[in-house]
């Protein structure tokens, strides 16, 4: 399941950087064909524009996914397959391994958008030629399918709240899902082997949060389905940084196909034949016997549920992000725990103290970049620290931390992160002089922007933040 509190991380209120810059625009609408003004710290409106086509260029998605090799050991992999595969996110025990055993067909029930079925034809030629799956598309009587039914955000989440979309066993669809939940038939422990499985999606999100969804609740109606904060670089992984598959999460779906295995084993029985699977899949891994990780507590778990949720006050939310961080400390973890804990308490620190939220993502920041494999995560810090140096009026500071980023967020496929890295970095060209070249970046941004936040309305929503934030 995709977690609402985290889908779309990069949404964050970048205005409450600094409270010297001004106010945005009281305009809601969004017109291509007018400027966007920025305001004064008078509230005045000056009058330096964004000029912005006549219509909004084509939008852009990602045709080609490179991934590499996950670097940690074959020992601790061993020790990341178990813990996914035998538990759940709510922390309750699978007694066994379940898994598709015929060829897996894929259905779409209904109509979905053009951009969806494509990236859902991207995805599934990903996992035939990385991890090694029989699974293509196939009509809604196939035996072993998965059917994907859009539906409408409220009504996904007045019966699952805090979901953005998940996925259901042994059901064919919205309303055979209806008729059995809560009951022993979607119930994932007394699951022992996966016959049909239902993904359910959000239908009137970007084009960007509908490939998320599908590569994450995919993943999960075919393989492991907990999620656990320790991993970095995969979506198995409550944070959401990333949202396509990895080189690790393939690996992890080829070992749970491994001819070696089989539906019905029990955790002591696939430990026992993990290290041959890995050692063949996988050599540059080593060997030996798994290496258990000890999980996160649930005290800091529950302290980060509270403080990126949204139904408590911001106060309570502040305490809750305080308590991550000292859990953390306290503990002495100085891995993506912690600055996953900094960017909630950088996060929720915008509008209060500016400086204090400066100061924890540059650290979440420097931590992430000291690990191999989190060079997204940094990203995400830099779209923060790159707005704060705008608004300082450092334009220089704020190009320069964006073009450190833009690599692996390109390589990430993260369209909305990376429209908004683009659009920081026109408006920081801009304030410096380079007009001509501020104008080509910003045209480049759009069409990702189109990808990544959906409508126009929410293109433009954007264009004014970044605008509202650079020195008046």
């Amino acid at each position: 399941m995709r977690s609402q509190f985290s889908v779309s991380l990069i949404t964050l209120a970048l205005l409450g950087l600094s409270g010297c810059v001004a106010p945005m625009s009281k305009d809601k609408g969004f017109d291509p064909q007018q400027a966007v003004q920025r305001g004064s710290g008078g509230g005045a409106v000056v009058a330096q524009t964004i000029r912005l086509p006549s219509q909004l260029p084509p939008m852009k998605a990602f045709s080609q996914t490179r991934t590499s090799a996950p670097v940690r050991a074959n020992s601790l992999i061993m020790g990341d397959f178990l813990d996914l595969s035998f538990e759940l996110e709510s922390g309750r025990t699978l007694p066994v391994l379940s898994r598709f055993e015929t060829p897996i067909t894929v259905a779409v029930k209904g109509q979905a958008p053009q951009h969806m079925q494509a990236d859902l034809e991207h995805l599934l030629g990903r996992l035939r030629r990385e991890a090694g799956i029989n699974i293509k598309r196939g009509r809604a009587s196939a035996s072993g399918l998965i059917t994907i039914e859009m539906i409408p955000k409220r009504k996904l989440q007045k019966h699952v709240p805090h979901a953005a979309c998940f996925v259901a066993p042994n059901v064919s669809g919205w309303g055979e899902y209806l008729r059995a939940r809560g009951t022993a038939q979607t119930d994932w422990t007394k699951l022992r082997q996966r016959t049909k499985m239902s993904v359910f999606l959000p239908s009137d999100v970007s084009p960007q949060e509908m490939r998320d969804c599908l590569h994450e609740e995919i993943a999960q109606a075919i393989g492991p389905v907990n999620d656990l904060y320790r991993l970095e670089n995969s979506v198995f992984n409550d944070d959401n940084f990333h949202t396509v598959l990895t080189g690790f999460d393939m690996l992890i779906l080829r070992a749970y196909y491994a001819p070696e295995l089989q539906s019905g084993m029990s955790r002591a029985e696939v430990a026992q034949r993990l290290p041959a699977v890995l050692e063949r899949i996988n050599p540059a891994g080593g060997t030996g016997s798994p290496r258990i990780t000890p999980g996160s507590p649930t005290a800091w778990k529950q302290a980060i549920v509270d403080a990126l949720g949204r139904h408590k006050p911001k106060q309570s939310r502040q305490a809750a992000a305080q308590r991550a961080v000292s859990i953390a400390r306290q503990r002495g973890w100085q891995d993506t725990r912690l600055a996953f804990s900094l960017f909630a308490q950088g996060r929720l620190s915008m509008q209060t103290d500016s400086q204090a939220a400066f100061a924890a993502f540059r650290e979440a920041e420097a931590i992430y970049l000291s690990r191999s494999g989190t060079e997204l995560h940094a990203a995400h810090m830099g779209v923060q620290l790159s707005a704060y140096a705008l608004s300082a009026g450092h334009a220089d500071q704020a190009v320069e931390t964006i073009n450190r980023h833009l690599p692996a967020v390109k390589q990430a496929q993260n369209a909305a992160l990376l429209a908004t890295l683009l659009m920081i970095k026109a408006e920081a060209l801009e304030h410096m002089g380079r007009i001509d070249e501020a104008q080509r970046v910003r045209l480049d941004s759009l069409g990702w922007a189109r990808y990544g936040f959906g409508s126009n309305a929410q293109v433009g929503a954007r264009l004014q933040e970044i605008a509202a934030i650079a020195p008046g």
